[in-house]
């Protein structure tokens, strides 16, 4: 497999700019703090192929559903990302020529994301004429200081004569989205001046709000001046001169303050802030700016570093996620989650997915406090009312959290999606289980949790429908994780979490307050009737195989595995037709396996095997999800091979494109697959009445791993090399673990 970009463990760095990987090399220096974020896109003018993406965190547009065969119960709009104003604007002419790497001629390229530091830096030489200048652009988004985005160009004469350099650093608002229906400008301009910009996004029709966004900019020169500044109706441009001498550098910094009306309720108020920001930032010197900013992302890394021995890819690997996991979403604000691609591109319109409950927050209870986790629970809990619209639009009871959303309304545009993959109510009871499991704290799950579990319930009572003929209960009419499955009846997998679903509400409705009780009032009748849901739920079973069925009717279809599919034909979403997709038996990721990771302990040693082995072959796994849960369940077998491969798969996934799809911007969700693989894989962690336990493996390929994780206000290292594992307590109270089934005291 060629790389475009180089192995290293704290870097992503390539020395090979081609047109073709531009979209690919933007999306894999993506930058991001939780609060904005962008793709590594140039910041001067580039006349090729490019996306040039800014996303603020929690801004987006109901933009217009447009289809001509509308069903009752379709979202009135599909909810997108809007790419901000762009505010890193930096046209250069070196002596009156135009700097675009698409035109003009240049050499010693070089582009590295530094992840420890969370810096992007490109450097080239450009040469033509009397003109020989090394221009080197760094960047950063601020950890210390949310609203702040620092960038620093730096001009170096390498030639015999003078350089004339201008620069025009502008706050553009006339931008794009790529997904947009027709083309539409979502940004109208409020306000502008010399260095600063205010804008409002477009009316919509849905009573949604409007956001607002202000940008200021400030400025450092060294060797340049500011000649002129100017606004059009939609941007503020200044203008910076310098006249560099042979041998010598030229340097601007430009510093924006980025502020929305998420946090300010009017424009006077946005405003005042934005200035204020933008004062206590003037006198900072870059090295402040930065260290301040470097110092917070080494206590992340001091806590959640993950480190391997042996397998420089394994290792830039596992880093690379953490450090886009760590850029899309850190906890700091309970208002945000976290989209399947971040800040790093449109697709998915970067709304709110079930990847969060199933993916995220494993990860999340083992590298951050538990607060982090917290609020991502609270996240939906504050979007009931809009699971209940959703559930109603079915005509259905209870709450139907939705499938992709930015403000719990469901916005999603297809129906297959829309109507029929409900697992994610599933998927969401899974979570507020897990993390009361991991941390021990029942305080959530007592009060704001049980109100949820009882609506999902509520939902899943009214969604089941009852077989006369086989006096069980039933589910027709969904997609499950396989969605090359759509429309199909009895998905264990969704079948499955409405039975548990069921099973643990009634749990925990046994040890809430009375008062809590009185406020969700669910009835003795309520209750019976879920319990006989929970004992009359069909699970879709084969004898003579052994497995759990996907659902009814799949062992009906031709079971060639993916091995026969000829290797021009894959990936068979970019290759095969809907119609051949869906009457293939080919699964898109985990389904069975799904369910099965979630509840790993619940399945016996044989029926992991078995439905291992039968359903593996048959995936082909171009969902950026599957591969870490089939890591997973491979090291859990001791299919140590196939472990590895897999988890090589879900930790380079974006690194080396596996799916061909890396242009569109990051799988931030899928990034918590290397620590999933990991942790829960090889180091065999788990979770069962209240004791943390594992049962660790060291891949030959490797020679040693090491990891931190949080546990009940505890950091414990976890340490396996050729030796054997070792455990250390680096924090907190003294903790009686497992390893191997034998218990272990932590000092």
């Amino acid at each position: 497999m060629k790389r475009i970009f180089d192995v290293q463990p704290w870097h992503v760095t390539t020395t090979d700019f081609k047109a073709e990987n531009k979209r690919l090399q933007e999306s894999m220096t993506s930058l991001g703090n939780g609060y904005m974020g962008m793709r590594g896109f140039f910041e001067e003018a580039y006349s090729g192929d490019t996306l040039a993406g800014i996303y603020l965190g929690g801004v987006w547009y109901p933009d217009k559903t447009r289809v001509g065969w509308w069903k009752n119960g379709y979202p009135k709009y599909f909810g997108k990302v809007v790419n901000a104003v762009n505010f890193i604007k930096l046209n250069v002419q070196l002596n009156g020529e135009t700097l675009d790497l698409a035109k003009t001629s240049f050499h010693d390229f070089k582009l590295d994301l530094d992840m420890q530091r969370a810096l992007l830096t490109r450097s080239f030489i450009v040469e033509q004429d009397q003109t020989k200048v090394q221009v080197t652009f760094e960047r950063f988004l601020s950890v210390a200081q949310k609203e702040l985005s620092v960038q620093r160009v730096s001009f170096k004469n390498l030639g015999t004569q003078p350089l004339n350099i201008t620069v025009d650093s502008s706050i553009d608002a006339d931008v794009e989205n790529e997904d947009a229906n027709y083309d539409e400008r979502f940004w109208e301009v409020r306000h502008i001046d010399e260095s600063s910009l205010v804008a409002e996004t477009k009316a919509n029709d849905f009573g949604t709000p409007r956001f607002t966004t202000g940008m200021q900019a400030g400025y450092v020169m060294d060797g340049f001046a500011q000649t002129t500044a100017q606004t059009t109706g939609t941007a503020t441009t200044t203008t910076f001169t310098s006249k560099v001498a042979p041998d010598t550098t030229a340097q601007l910094e430009k510093r924006v303050i980025v502020v929305t009306s998420r946090d300010y309720e009017d424009i006077t108020r946005l405003t005042a802030a934005m200035q204020k920001l933008s004062a206590t930032v003037a006198t900072a010197s870059f090295d402040d700016l930065f260290n301040a900013h470097t110092a917070i992302w080494a206590e992340r890394w001091e806590q959640s570093d993950v480190k391997i021995e042996g397998d420089t890819a394994a290792q830039q690997g596992m880093r690379f996620n953490l450090f886009g996991l760590f850029s899309t979403y850190y906890g700091d604000d309970a208002r945000l989650n976290i989209g399947p691609k971040g800040f790093t591109g449109e697709k998915y319109g970067g709304a709110t997915y079930w990847d969060t409950e199933a993916f995220a927050v494993p990860v999340y209870l083992g590298i951050t406090k538990p607060e982090v986790t917290r609020n991502l629970l609270l996240y939906r809990y504050k979007q009931l009312d809009g699971a209940y619209v959703n559930a109603q639009e079915q005509g259905l009871q209870g709450a139907l959290f939705p499938m992709v959303t930015f403000n719990g309304i469901e916005c999603h545009n297809e129906w297959e999606i829309t109507f029929e993959e409900i697992h994610r109510n599933g998927d969401i009871a899974f979570a507020i289980y897990n993390y009361t499991r991991y941390t021990g704290d029942k305080s959530y799950v007592l009060n704001e949790g049980s109100k949820v579990l009882t609506e999902i319930s509520r939902f899943w009572a009214d969604r089941v429908h009852f077989s006369k003929r086989n006096q069980q209960y039933m589910i027709h009419g969904v997609t499950g994780p396989d969605e090359y499955e759509n429309n199909v009846d009895n998905n264990f997998n969704t079948n499955y979490l409405a039975q548990w679903t069921l099973k643990y509400t009634l749990e925990i409705l046994s040890e809430i307050s009375a008062d809590q009780a009185a406020k969700l009032n669910v009835t003795d009748a309520e209750k019976a009737h879920w319990q006989d849901i929970v004992d009359r739920m069909y699970l879709p079973y084969d004898k003579d195989l052994d497995i759990f069925v996907q659902h009814d009717g799949y062992l009906d279809k031709d079971l060639e595995p993916v091995s026969a599919i000829p290797a021009d034909q894959l990936p068979i979403n970019q290759h095969w037709s809907w119609d051949k997709i869906l009457r293939s038996p080919y699964i898109k990721q985990g389904d069975v396996l799904q369910v099965m990771y979630d509840f790993i302990d619940d399945f016996t040693p044989a029926q992991k095997k078995h439905n291992f082995d039968f359903y593996e072959p048959m995936t082909v796994h171009e969902s950026s999800l599957s591969a870490a849960i089939h890591s997973v369940m491979a090291a859990d077998l001791k299919y140590e091979d196939k472990a590895v491969e897999f988890y090589n798969r879900t930790a380079r996934l974006d690194l080396d494109n596996y799916n061909n799809d890396t242009a569109d911007g990051l799988h931030i969700t899928s990034m918590t697959g290397g620590w999933i693989a990991m942790v829960q894989g090889f180091a065999g962690m788990r979770v069962h009445d209240d004791v943390l336990s594992y049962k660790p493996f060291l891949p030959k390929q490797w020679t040693k791993y090491s990891f931190r994780q949080v546990f009940r206000g505890r950091i414990i290292e976890v340490t396996v090399d050729g030796t054997g594992a070792h455990f250390a307590l680096i924090k907190g109270e003294p903790l009686t673990i497992k390893v191997n089934d034998q218990a272990q005291t932590l000092n």
